[in-house]
């Protein structure tokens, strides 16, 4: 199964959203009051779990290098780390969602493991979306990372060692939790996913975070969220 980035439905029309709000006023059902909605700006995780254990509140995107979405998503992620609240970390996790897409999470836990990311990174979104080059096989991805200045022998042993199986494991266990069916997809403490899609925008994605954010910290201390591994 390949998965198409952003999937998830759109907002109603504005016109019939004002009809839907009357309704749910009429029964009752009052929509939030900071103007975020479970259900429509972002949704609870069935099974909450966090990539990794911490204090802070964690802020983890879910993304593919073949995806255009997340290349067009990253600088605006960079401006939101520059003034991101207090209390938060930030991860990224290459989304483990099909067998196409493991090669590409392998890279980034590669790089990540030999300490090599910034070389391979940023390179790769832009080898595979603006220069569009085939960059998806292992012996490919390897020939790559060599062209980045990073030791092919080196990047080949923490390609297929077995922190890196795990962390790929681990990967397209959150990815079956979060029941993530595009990318890219935000997911807040483990318990709260949204999207640009989801949102409405990019720019109102990053306030559905922040909000949850809040909601998560207050004081800058996160709520207890179980780690995949304790949740088992």
């Amino acid at each position: 199964m390949t998965m198409q980035p952003y999937t998830l439905h759109r907002l109603l029309p504005l016109a019939r959203m004002g009809v839907l709000l009357a309704l749910l006023s009429a029964a009752g059902i009052v929509p939030a009051a900071d103007g975020f909605d479970e259900g429509i700006d972002y949704r609870v995780v069935a099974e909450p779990a966090r990539a990794e254990a911490g204090d802070d509140v964690e802020v983890l995107e879910l993304f593919w290098y073949g995806c255009p979405h997340c290349y067009q998503l990253e600088p605006l992620i960079e401006r939101w780390l520059t003034d991101k609240p207090a209390g938060v970390t930030f991860r990224r996790m290459p989304a483990a969602a099909s067998p196409r897409w493991v090669p590409h999470a392998k890279a980034y836990f590669a790089a990540e493991q030999i300490g090599a990311l910034d070389k391979l990174h940023e390179p790769l979104f832009k080898a595979l979306h603006d220069q569009r080059r085939k960059i998806f096989t292992e012996e490919q991805i390897i020939a790559f990372a060599g062209e980045q200045g990073i030791d092919e022998a080196q990047f080949r042993a923490a390609y297929n060692s077995f922190p890196v199986d795990m962390q790929v494991r681990q990967s397209a266990d959150l990815v079956r939790r979060y029941a993530i069916d595009g990318v890219p997809a935000m997911v807040v403490n483990g318990k709260y996913v949204t999207s640009a899609r989801q949102a409405g925008s990019s720019a109102r994605m990053f306030q559905v975070i922040d909000h949850l954010v809040d909601r998560e910290g207050g004081d800058g201390q996160a709520r207890s969220t179980q780690t995949t591994e304790e949740a088992g």
